[in-house]
């Protein structure tokens, strides 16, 4: 759907009430630099050209709401990817590809792709935009206390501007505005799973293993970048002078990513704090160790080569005899078999955080 009331509603807080239909569609140590439409944590389907600025957009966000899915699921709903003056203008005068008003393109809108304009029509500009706006709308609603999904909330503020939801104290009722705001909410939230990968992962049970696996599932499909990535969510790596380079230049600088172990301290994180580095946590965990036999979705598993003092990689298990893991650069966060995925004569053993 292109927004007709226009972000700039949010600014405002008035509703433009020039609708049109809604259309529904329903190996390195520690160490991203692909962009392909392959992959989940909200990047299966993407076009690789929105791809590094949906994950920059949801590391630049510290607001737990706020995932690469639900970005890609919005931009989907707000003009499919388009990005032309035909197909990317509402009938309201919404613009470019996430249909900020003008208004609002004032208050959002940077330069963030650094070609010296900021325009709705640029893709980064546009998406780091939609981030920064979503953002602060998951911040407003988390601090309402309105109550309901706090994502929600912030796809009606980005939609009707934040008046209405303090108008109707949530999400405007399917009664206001011919439910063009209630169907937005409801068709983002229930397509944003076509954006989060193939569904291979199925995580049961309870406990902190089982939570860090979910948690970690969420972002298959976000790019490796040596020394990215933390407890906050994924973020641009550096080069060492030997790992986070491809095809000999360093790709780590430029790719919002994990490496192997940030993505499991992203994963444990707060309830468990794991240390920084594979090695690290190696130590950490190693008065806990597990039988290959004995596994359970999340132990950690370990890779060395040679001896325990020189650990390299560290991976998730995620059951059936599989792995969750950010491989190497070039590649993404996947799941793998525990026998293929890395070197099996390298591996050292498994701990239970």
């Amino acid at each position: 759907m292109k927004v007709l009331v226009g972000a700039a509603a949010t600014v405002i807080g008035l509703v433009v009430l020039a609708f049109i239909g809604v259309v529904v569609l329903v190996v390195e140590d520690d160490a991203s630099a692909t962009e392909t439409t392959d992959g989940g944590g909200g990047l299966r389907g993407v076009p690789s050209e929105f791809r590094k600025w949906i994950l920059k957009a949801d590391a630049d966000c510290k607001q737990p709401g706020m995932t690469p899915a639900l970005l890609a699921a919005q931009l989907y709903q707000e003009s499919k990817f388009q990005t032309s003056h035909e197909e990317a203008t509402s009938d309201a005068g919404a613009q470019g590809p996430a249909q900020f008003m003008p208004e609002a393109w004032a208050t959002w809108g940077r330069d963030a792709d650094g070609n010296g304009e900021s325009s709705p029509w640029d893709i980064g500009d546009a998406v780091m935009a939609q981030g920064r706006m979503m953002c602060s709308l998951l911040k407003q609603a988390k601090n309402s206390g309105y109550p309901g999904d706090v994502r929600a909330l912030a796809l009606a503020g980005y939609n009707a501007g934040w008046g209405r939801v303090q108008e109707y104290g949530g999400v405007p009722p399917k009664s206001f505005a011919k439910g063009e705001t209630y169907k937005y909410v409801q068709i983002i939230l229930s397509t944003m799973s076509r954006f989060e990968g193939p569904g291979l992962l199925t995580v049961s049970g309870s406990g902190s293993g089982a939570d860090a696996l979910r948690k970690a599932a969420t972002r298959m499909g976000t790019p490796y970048a040596w020394g990215g990535g933390g407890p906050s969510g994924p973020s641009t790596g550096f080069c060492d002078g030997t790992n986070g380079y491809l095809n000999g230049k360093c790709a780590a600088s430029n790719t919002v990513g994990f490496d192997c172990s940030s993505l499991l301290q992203y994963a444990f994180w707060p309830k468990t704090k794991l240390p920084r580095t594979a090695a690290a946590q190696y130590g950490a965990t190693s008065d806990r160790p597990v039988s290959r036999s004995d596994l359970k979705p999340g132990d950690l598993l370990f890779w060395s080569h040679g001896g325990t003092g020189s650990i390299y990689h560290v991976a998730i298990y995620a059951g059936d005899g599989n792995l969750l893991h950010a491989p190497r650069t070039g590649r993404h966060v996947e799941l793998a078999p525990l026998t293929s995925a890395m070197p099996e004569s390298d591996y050292v053993g498994a701990t239970r955080p």
